[in-house]
């Protein structure tokens, strides 16, 4: 159960650590400075005490073996404190004379030089000090605080003492005037410090603005503009601030570079949405007119060739919903067959399909193989890729071009390069040739009659090289367009020796 204490306890921390940083460093500074100077003072009054303390002693004790002397000089008198008239004993000096542990006669030195005899009472506060010239501090009434000591010497106990009143004065004033001069100093240190504190402070305090700036942009809706960065002069690494301010900007770029990500991004489906809306309404309107002329039984067309146009509409719309999901199903990361195959093998036999469904063009293959051309993959859909290349350049080309296929194979990787000499791919569509629904129609030759293309083909050919751990690139130009395919080979085909010579497979032209 939390107590009372355990509360005011929780209160105050919440209370401190709502302060800012400014005025908890200055709190820190003005209470370490005040201990600093409380511990200076006390060491320094204590030091100077027990200096002026000890030579305080030292006289008493010098007061205390003078007597002896003096008694020496004299007759035996048990009462006889007569060295006290002798010169060099100061005003103040109490001197007592012992018997038994017991004061029977004590005087003190006036400030005229006279000697006072100490009342009963004042010699009572002299009683029982032990004659082993140990040093006490007494008090005796109407006299003050005093040091005394007590010898016996040759057998004459003798007492004496001296006042402290000017120890404990020069202690007082050591005192005040340590106090006046802490007081000062603090005062002109905490000056300092709020001017100092406040100063260094001031990046953070830029840096503050412009995260509060940054956090007022509209960054959850429309165009990212270049958000407010903090100055250079305050993301110097060498400074604490510096490296906030250095860090907030590498995190501000961070924020624009994913806004504008996601800009793209959305600009990128929406475009991706439109266009598989308009691919699928061209289809679907060609469905629905076909449907309508022959619900109404209408004798201008005839219906086998109704039909006919409806399948072909209806396979076109097919495939594209298939590409779509297949596209879906490479976003989802879901897994795709995994079986070791021969590319080369692949390779020749989505050549021989090309060859078949473009006699106009002139084929070739070329194999340039230092090792095994074996990969792990899906058979089915790494045909898919090369036979998407191989129809793109079919398409996009006129009649009579050169496509040629090149499969390389290395230690670790095998290469698929599909070449054209067509007229080639415009430098403003490069860097969007693998996106959905890419199409070059106003670039790449195209001409009246050739089937028209959904613009998923290099996207599906892209994601399908990704993930099968591989890489697709483009390099175009007029007369030359490479398209190159890496994937890396079978683990077990990296170190196997291939003796084999390269060998050159050149598919014959068109007849």
């Amino acid at each position: 159960m939390t107590t009372r204490q355990d509360r005011h306890r929780a209160a105050a921390a919440v209370r401190w650590r709502g302060r800012s940083l400014r005025a908890r460093l200055l709190l820190f500074t003005s209470a370490t400075l005040i201990v600093v100077c409380a511990a200076m003072a006390l060491t320094t009054v204590f030091v100077q005490r027990a200096y002026l303390l000890g030579n305080l002693d030292q006289r008493v004790t010098d007061a205390a073996e003078r007597s002896q002397g003096g008694l020496q000089r004299r007759t035996g008198d048990a009462t006889d404190l007569g060295f006290l008239t002798e010169r060099g004993q100061p005003a103040g000096t109490v001197a007592a004379r012992l018997a038994d542990g017991k004061v029977i006669a004590a005087e003190m030195v006036t400030e005229d030089s006279h000697l006072q005899v100490l009342t009963a009472a004042q010699r009572t506060a002299l009683g029982g000090i032990p004659t082993d010239g140990s040093r006490h501090t007494r008090t005796i009434p109407g006299l003050g605080t005093y040091r005394v000591t007590a010898i016996s010497g040759d057998g004459v106990p003798v007492l004496a003492g001296l006042p402290m009143d000017d120890v404990q004065d020069m202690i007082n004033g050591l005192v005040l005037g340590e106090a006046v001069i802490a007081a000062v100093g603090l005062a002109a240190a905490g000056c300092v410090t709020a001017v100092v504190i406040r100063r260094q402070l001031r990046p953070l305090d830029r840096v503050a603005a412009t995260a509060v700036e940054v956090s007022h942009a509209p960054l959850d809706r429309g165009e990212v503009t270049a958000l407010t960065r903090v100055s250079a002069r305050d993301t110097d690494p060498a400074t604490e601030a510096g490296q906030v301010g250095a860090a907030l900007n590498r995190m501000i770029d961070h924020v624009e570079t994913s806004l504008t990500e996601r800009q793209r991004t959305e600009e990128r489906m929406r475009r991706f949405l439109a266009d598989a809306s308009h691919e699928l309404r061209t289809p679907l309107a060609s469905i629905a007119g076909y449907a309508e002329l022959m619900n109404h039984g209408t004798e201008k067309i005839e219906p086998q060739l109704a039909w006919r146009r409806v399948s072909a509409q209806s396979e076109r719309m097919t495939g594209l919903v298939e590409d779509l999901l297949l596209l879906a199903r490479l976003d989802e990361g879901r897994p795709l067959e995994a079986a070791e195959l021969n590319l080369a093998t692949l390779v020749a036999e989505a050549v021989w399909d090309a060859q078949a469904a473009g006699g106009d063009h002139a084929w070739q293959l070329a194999l340039r193989l230092d090792a095994p051309a074996q990969v792990v993959g899906d058979q089915a859909r790494l045909h898919q890729v090369v036979a998407n290349l191989l129809a793109n350049a079919r398409v996009h080309t006129p009649s009579g071009t050169r496509i040629t296929v090149v499969v390389e194979a290395t230690d670790t990787h095998c290469v698929i390069r599909v070449r054209d000499n067509g007229p080639g791919i415009p430098p403003g569509l490069l860097p969007s040739v693998f996106e959905r629904f890419t199409r070059a129609d106003a670039s790449r030759s195209r001409l009246p009659g050739k089937e028209s293309g959904s613009g998923l083909g290099l996207a599906i050919a892209a994601a399908i090289t990704e993930a099968h751990g591989g890489r697709i690139d483009v390099e175009s130009e007029p007369g030359q367009t490479e398209f190159a395919i890496e994937l890396p080979l079978a683990a077990g085909r990296r170190t196997e020796p291939w003796a084999a010579s390269t060998p050159t497979s050149l598919m014959g032209h068109k007849p």
